[in-house]
């Protein structure tokens, strides 16, 4: 998988911009807040529909524009593809794969896989469940459709159940009609279980090796699945603290409460870990992660770096970039450090200055 291609116009601080990307490894440097991000967002929304930053459309938009123009043309088992996104300031965005107008976005996961690494990643494993289970939601709605539609409907039946507890409080009548929300909590909630479990078992496989490589064989480091309930109690739990959820008026019982435990030896790293551990542990879990999409899809994910190696050490970096291999990466920056020089093969650079971007060979 390759992107060959991007067109913006109007997005962020580009007015307009078109750049041809190399199969292999591309850098993008600059100084800070020049627009290297913005690259990385705009891709990422055509593989996603969303901003990494978790931006709205109209905070994308380029200031005092009504709209912006995301074209991106990749290359997919040597058959090339078009995705165009539009963005409108006061409307729902607009998607199209190879100039047909998707009707739902969830249509185009899986067309653009993409690995993506910040800084923000290196602290997944000391930060709360919820950035684990993004981490897991994120690449399993990319390599598994029906995933991704469980899950859709997993939180809006969620979002629909809180809301109704909250009207209880003030409506008793209301109450017989929680069953519906409940059942439909399990039915969609018990196949986002399945998944996971089957998903984390398949990295812990993978990780395992990747870690004590990459530790020089001195750590060993597991992957464990902690779902807040197993699929066969999930609708006795849900029953029995249905006067707790109405009383604080949320639901309490849930994938949506899951979270996953690394643990090196019988060490729990989100507790007692140390933060060299803790990001050693969540590179092992990026490397993993790209090694698994690879087997399921049956080829390369696109890999994106965002300004992650200045945050690693001379040693990982070393291991992160040796183990890119035939993937295409396009790579964040600040500048041509020594070790890009002399020391790691890239194949295109780019300077990204103020909103414009310039190939250099």
């Amino acid at each position: 998988m390759i992107i060959k291609s991007l067109e913006l116009m109007d997005f962020r601080n580009y007015e307009r911009l078109s750049m041809k990307f190399h199969n292999g490894t591309n850098i993008l440097y600059g100084e800070n807040a020049q627009g290297k991000t913005n690259i990385l967002e705009a891709i990422y929304l055509c593989g996603t529909t969303k901003s990494h930053r978790g931006s709205k459309d109209r905070e994308i938009i380029r200031f005092e524009k009504e709209e912006a123009h995301i074209r991106l043309i990749l290359e997919k088992n040597q058959v090339p593809h078009k995705i165009d996104i539009h963005l409108k300031k006061n409307k729902s965005k607009g998607v199209a794969i190879d100039g047909f107008p998707i009707k739902k976005q969830g249509e185009l996961f899986g067309m653009l896989n993409l690995v993506f690494f910040s800084p923000e990643d290196l602290n997944v494993i000391k930060n709360g469940p919820s950035e684990r289970r993004k981490f897991i939601d994120f690449e399993l709605s990319q390599i598994d459709k029906l995933y991704l539609f469980h899950l859709s409907n997993y939180n809006k039946t969620l979002m629909q159940r809180n809301n109704l507890l909250k009207q209880i409080g003030f409506n008793r009548d209301l109450l017989d009609t929680l069953y519906i929300w409940d059942h439909k909590l399990v039915e969609y909630g018990s196949h986002i279980i399945k998944s996971r479990e089957k998903f984390i078992a398949m990295l812990n496989e993978l990780v395992f090796d990747i870690h004590k490589k990459l530790t020089g064989g001195k750590e060993e480091l597991s992957l464990t699945y902690e779902p807040n309930t197993l699929i066969t109690d999930f609708e006795e739990k849900i029953k029995k603290n249905r006067e707790r959820d109405l009383t604080q008026g949320l639901t309490n019982i849930g994938p949506h409460r899951d979270d996953m435990c690394f643990k090196l030896g019988n060490i729990d790293l989100r507790k007692f870990g140390s933060q060299g551990q803790q990001r050693t542990a969540a590179l092992s879990l990026k490397l993993a992660e790209i090694a698994l999409v690879k087997s399921i899809i049956h080829d390369s994910p696109v890999l994106l770096l965002d300004d992650v190696l200045s945050e690693l050490d001379r040693q990982r970096q070393n291991h992160l970039l040796n183990s890119i291999g035939d993937i295409q990466t396009i790579i964040t920056c600040t500048g041509l450090e020594e070790f890009i020089y002399h020391r790691f093969q890239y194949n295109k650079i780019f300077q990204v200055s103020n909103g414009t971007v310039k190939s250099e060979n």
